[in-house]
């Protein structure tokens, strides 16, 4: 099968021998990002200022090689595969629900590369934008690409990271740092809810491929960790597609520059849930909470963000509640789950894309030439940028589902979608048509006000932009019409590969713009109706602005971060308590929790299975080496010099060292030799450095130290005691015995243990040892200078 493969920055025709090849291309594909990120600063000079254009070659080059795929064909899929450990391996799969996405990520983003020259032209800090933009390219194409659950979830924490940077590119600006703290932290648990579901499901499945997981719903169905899952995945899905309750991250993004906006929130990031919730519906779609629970977030969702976008005034954030709403319309698509309704939610996925990519970029042309974006300063100017104004007025129209634009044909969709569905027909359909005439009025007021009517004063000798700025708008909207006037070409192309990735039956499957006069047809004409009829009468804008912050306390992004405030103020009075600063606080926090811990296990199935008779076979000289112990250990604890202490621990150390070589362990006793004798040395040369010896522990203290120890060594040798009468297996031990000579060819098995078997753990002792032997060092050469004050 023939292939055309992308390098670097050209494309060409490759056949393919073996799958190793094709693990290579798609390996490259997906990692170019991060290489492209890591050689920035190599380019520099060579890829910014009036070369910064060039950059969008990479994106481009892999757009172009997703795209040969829609005349090729995938036949199925194409697949790549290496195993790692534990489960996960770099796996990648390209069907063709992933094609759709791919495509948005590298076209979309070749536009947004290439509109940044100029938009961010001047901006010191373009090469360090370009590499963000690049990591977060190649860690989406890694979410839609995975065919592993493990590598899955890498690349969704990769692009929560880079947007991260991305949202807060602005550092300097507060409230940008802000903003980004905020998406990171919601999209970042929704990361760790998207682990722990991946985990179980792996678990449950018996494996990490998400191919291997969708053959298996019967394992699912019968499952106690199902409804689990679902949970970890919901929140994932919802913390990244900005679904309410969490969608409050997303405005707040706005305050990255546009091509940010354009890019993360219109056709990649929030994107990311929906193709989360698209790649596990086969193995989910009959079971009753995936489907309520999608049907219901999604209705609140697309409501909540049209009725929330026209009480802005703001264009991003008219935006950005429009795009809530629409993601709302997707989740609400896929948890209808019907043949119907997954065809509307794909092709609104493609709908979406177009047209919001197109606004935004809108908004950033005016943002850039007159700086404002508030719409009520803004008109009139279609005169200074007429290619702009177009766009717009295309964009704005597909935004509400008008004839000719691909929007129309989505629109229609949704409504064969909504009125399949039994008793409930009637209250979906209501629903999606009231959002989808809010819908349109915000997209009328951010695309079409801002060219309509009389140029304000203040916008006076407002300059057209220049090519690289309106191509990216001008070819969305083209686009926009051609899809509008022949929707067939994403039949073959992508509907029906995806259906088939989802496995959907594609029987008759085809888009045609028209449908006949029908109950569809008319919900069309209403819808266009009502949005035409309230954006000319009506100005809500004006009169809704001032209703956010009257319910701000209610809003979820008030109630969030005042639970953070309240996590906060507990970690500090946690700090507080636990957090002294006196070592032998946390020694004595630390054996209290080890003390509540072995006893909760061990006591309450504890029995006593000491053998006397033990005591008999003592010898006279093991009693003597014991009598010292003890007497050390008292002598140690109630004198008054540090060089006794020391001395008295160093004698508890050698009569351990004479207990090894008793009983039979001449290696062991030599280590706790050497170890023991630089030990003391290592006291006494601190101690030396040390002021005189000084009583700072109160009698009260010097009890309950005491009281704890006492208790703390009995619970400890009970437990001792215990496990060295049971009936224990010996497979460690023999297994040592038996390898020891054969792989390491060694016959000193203890040693064979330390520097092959354990090696890494042994060398890493030695690492401990030596940064602590340094850092004594360094405090006995410190010579402090005091400075009057």
């Amino acid at each position: 099968m023939k292939y055309f493969g992308q390098s670097a920055f050209f494309i060409s025709s490759i056949e393919y021998e073996d799958n190793w090849h094709i693990f290579a291309r798609m390996t490259a594909a997906v990692l170019a990002g991060f290489i492209f990120a890591l050689l920035m600063p190599i380019m520099r000079r060579v890829s910014l200022g009036r070369f910064a254009i060039l950059n969008s070659l990479l994106p481009l080059s892999l757009f172009v090689w997703f795209a040969s795929f829609l005349f090729s064909g995938l036949e199925g899929n194409l697949s790549s595969h290496l195993e790692w450990a534990f489960g996960a391996s770099l796996s990648f799969k390209l069907d063709g629900l992933s094609l759709i996405f791919a495509l948005l990520i590298t076209g979309i983003g070749a536009l947004v590369f290439a509109y940044s020259a100029s938009y961010m032209k001047g901006n010191p800090y373009l090469d360090r934008f370009y590499a963000y933009l690049s990591m977060f390219m190649a860690a989406m194409l890694g979410v839609v690409l995975s065919a592993n659950a493990l590598t899955l979830f890498i690349f969704w924490e990769l692009t929560s990271i880079s947007s991260f940077f991305l949202i807060g590119f602005k550092n300097k600006d507060e409230a940008s740092r802000k903003s980004a703290l905020v998406a990171l932290a919601v999209t970042g648990f929704g990361g760790l809810a998207l682990l722990a579901a991946m985990l179980l499901m792996g678990a449950v499945t018996g494996t990490y491929s998400i191919e291997a997981m969708l053959l298996q719903p019967d394992v699912f169905a019968s499952s106690p960790y199902t409804t689990l899952i679902l949970v970890l995945i919901f929140i994932a899905a919802f913390t990244k597609s900005a679904q309410f309750p969490f969608h409050f991250w997303l405005p707040g993004a706005m305050k990255a520059p546009t091509p940010v906006s354009t890019y993360l929130h219109s056709a990649t990031m929030v994107k990311a849930g929906i193709y989360l919730l698209f790649r596990f519906s086969p193995v989910f779609t009959d079971l009753a909470l995936w489907s309520n629970t999608l049907m219901t977030v999604g209705c609140i969702t697309m409501v909540f963000g049209a009725i929330h976008s026209l009480f802005r005034t703001d264009l991003k954030s008219i935006l950005a509640y429009t795009t809530i709403s629409a993601l709302g319309t997707l989740t609400f698509l896929i948890g209808i789950g019907t043949r119907e309704a997954i065809i509307a939610a794909l092709v609104f996925v493609v709908v979406h894309a177009l047209y919001k990519a197109a606004m935004f970029l809108i908004a950033g042309i005016i943002d850039h030439h007159t700086n404002t974006r508030e719409v009520t300063l803004l008109g009139g100017l279609r005169n200074a940028m007429p290619l702009v104004a177009v766009a717009a007025f295309v964009a704005a129209l597909s935004g509400a589902g008008i004839p000719i634009t691909f929007g129309f044909i989505g629109k229609d969709l949704v409504y064969e979608a909504t009125l399949h569905q039994g008793n409930m027909s009637l209250w979906l359909t209501i629903i999606a048509l009231v959002t989808n005439i809010l819908v349109g009025v915000a997209g009328f007021i951010a695309a079409i006000k801002p060219f309509a009517g009389r140029l304000p004063d203040a916008l006076n000798g407002t300059k057209a932009p220049g090519p690289v700025l309106w191509f990216a708008p001008i070819l969305l909207a083209i686009l926009s019409l051609i899809l509008g006037i022949s929707p067939g070409l994403m039949d073959h192309t992508l509907l029906i590969p995806s259906l088939d990735a989802l496995a959907i039956n594609t029987d008759g499957v085809y888009l045609k713009m028209w449908h006949g006069i029908n109950t569809v047809f008319w919900l069309s004409m209403v819808t266009i109706a009502g949005t035409v009829l309230i954006y000319l009468t009506a100005k809500p804008y004006k009169y809704l602005s001032g209703i956010p912050a009257k319910l701000n306390m209610l809003a979820p992004q008030t109630i969030a971060l005042a639970m953070v405030g309240s996590f906060a103020q507990i970690a500090t009075a946690w700090n507080k308590a636990f957090q002294s600063g006196h070592l032998r606080y946390y020694v004595l926090i630390s054996i209290i929790t080890i003390l509540a811990i072995a006893a909760a296990v061990h006591l309450p199935g504890f029995h006593w299975h000491f053998d006397w008779s033990m005591i008999r076979s003592v010898a006279v000289y093991e009693w003597v080496l014991v009598v010292i112990l003890i007497a050390s250990v008292l002598f140690t604890v109630f004198t008054d010099s540090r060089l006794a202490a020391v001395a008295s621990m160093g004698v508890i150390g050698y009569a351990i060292c004479l207990i090894f070589v008793i009983y039979g362990a001449p290696d062991l006793a030599i280590t706790q030799f050497t170890i023991d004798t630089l030990t003391v040395i290592l006291f006494i040369l601190v101690l030396y450095k040390l002021p005189k010896y000084l009583k700072l522990t109160r009698t009260r203290s010097k009890l309950r130290d005491g009281a704890i120890s006492i208790v703390f060594g009995t619970l400890i040798t009970a437990v001792v005691l215990d496990v060295l009468s049971l009936d224990r297996p010996v497979y460690i031990s023999s297994f040592y015995a038996d390898n020891a000579y054969l792989l390491a060819k060694g016959k000193n098995v203890v040693n064979v243990i330390l520097v092959d078997f354990r090696g890494i753990d042994t060398f890493m002792e030695i690492v401990v040892l030596a940064v602590s032997a340094i850092g004594v060092f360094g405090l006995l050469k410190l010579k402090v200078k005091r400075h009057d004050v």
